[in-house]
């Protein structure tokens, strides 16, 4: 045994326990099927500007204690997640706040927009929602609905609304404040000079190995740890034994243009049908770049299948008891630790996973 920890996936859970265990005195070896660490956090520096290779990633927390610890490694600027929603030729503010509901009925107080969405849901009458469609109108009356979720909604998943379980909108946050902050969290910013170098800090100590395929390098080197630190897909893990657990994919198309400034907003989303990609994301804006060009990326979202980049669980009833049987499965591999978006199929933001990632040092190392 040359480690006692080998650490499958560079991003932040393998990151996280990598570093706790190398303050501990232990040895660890990370491996990544890419080219880079930092997972689906990785900035690639293009015309001197960080880009989120991966989707936008602003960090947010309500935890002081996991916004104290991220600060060990990177000062955070004071950028705040304010998405635009374009339809057609109309521009709205996200999340749902009084400036959404100003531009779309050409009203000002708080009690005009509450009477009017109440109005909308009382003359549908939609008692019990079957379908994704009838509890987001139940939820937010029809203008709403129409130009900020269908379309925008119908893309994510690839199918209609009408064809999507109700569970999935549970709720809608409307805001009935002039307040454009999407997350109501009270830490919020990104990580000057980008993500990466976070990783890279976090990593050091340990020896890494990029490029590496884990099933390829188990076979070859089968007793080189003590245990695993496995961030895979789980079902991978198991060789898809029990069922393939389904996930949501997306497509990424970068280009650098001659702007200075682009749409003048790091987010903005295109909630038309008709619009083939999700969003289109300024990058330079997270960090209020100056730089002379830009660089944008637009998100199409996409099946999923095997062999592809996993991006969202689809933890519906299906996939969460299939989860489960995989996690039985885990149980009995005393000498493995699952973790991650991907280990753990449960769709985590940043602060979540680095605070599961302390949570399985605490339970292998004690507090």
């Amino acid at each position: 045994m040359n480690y006692d920890y080998l650490i499958v996936g560079a991003g932040l859970f393998g990151a996280v326990f990598a570093y706790e265990a190398v303050k501990r005195g232990k040895k660890c070896l990370v491996i990544d099927k890419r080219d880079h660490v930092a997972g689906n956090v990785y900035c690639e520096q293009i015309e001197e500007i960080n880009v989120h290779k991966y989707g936008a990633h602003i960090f947010h927390t309500s935890d002081k204690e996991i916004w104290n610890y991220v600060n060990q490694f990177a000062e955070f600027n004071n950028y705040i997640n304010s998405p635009i929603a374009v339809y057609k030729d109309e521009l709205y503010n996200l999340p749902f706040n009084m400036n959404t509901f100003s531009k779309m009925w050409n009203i000002r107080t708080p009690q005009e927009a509450k009477e009017i969405i109440a109005g909308q849901i009382a003359k549908l009458n939609i008692k019990n929602p079957q379908n994704l469609e009838e509890q987001a109108l139940s939820l937010a009356g029809k203008d709403i609905y129409e130009k900020l979720i269908k379309g925008y909604t119908e893309k994510q998943w690839g199918k209609a609304c009408r064809e999507l379980p109700a569970f999935i909108i549970k709720r809608l946050p409307f805001r009935f404040t002039y307040n454009n902050n999407y997350f109501n969290d009270h830490f919020q910013g990104i990580p000057i000079g980008g993500y990466t170098k976070i990783v890279e800090k976090l990593l050091d100590g340990s020896t890494v190995l990029t490029g590496t395929n884990y099933f390829q390098f188990r076979e070859e080197h089968q007793d080189i740890a003590t245990k695993t630190v496995f961030t895979g897909m789980i079902d991978e893990y198991f060789a898809y034994r029990l069922g393939v657990l389904e996930h949501r994919s997306v497509r990424f198309e970068t280009e650098i243009l001659d702007y200075e400034n682009y749409q003048g907003n790091a987010v903005v989303n295109y909630t038309e049908f008709e619009v083939p990609y999700t969003r289109i994301i300024e990058h330079k804006h997270f960090e209020f770049g100056k730089q002379t060009k830009t660089v944008v990326s637009r998100e199409y979202s996409s099946e999923w299948k095997v062999g592809m980049e996993p991006y969202y669980p689809i933890n519906d009833e299906k996939n969460t008891k299939l989860y489960e049987k995989y996690r039985e499965l885990a149980d009995k591999e005393k000498k493995v630790i699952f973790g991650g978006r991907l280990g753990q199929y449960r769709y985590y933001d940043m602060d979540q996973v680095i605070k599961e990632a302390l949570k399985a040092v605490n339970s292998e190392f004690g507090v």
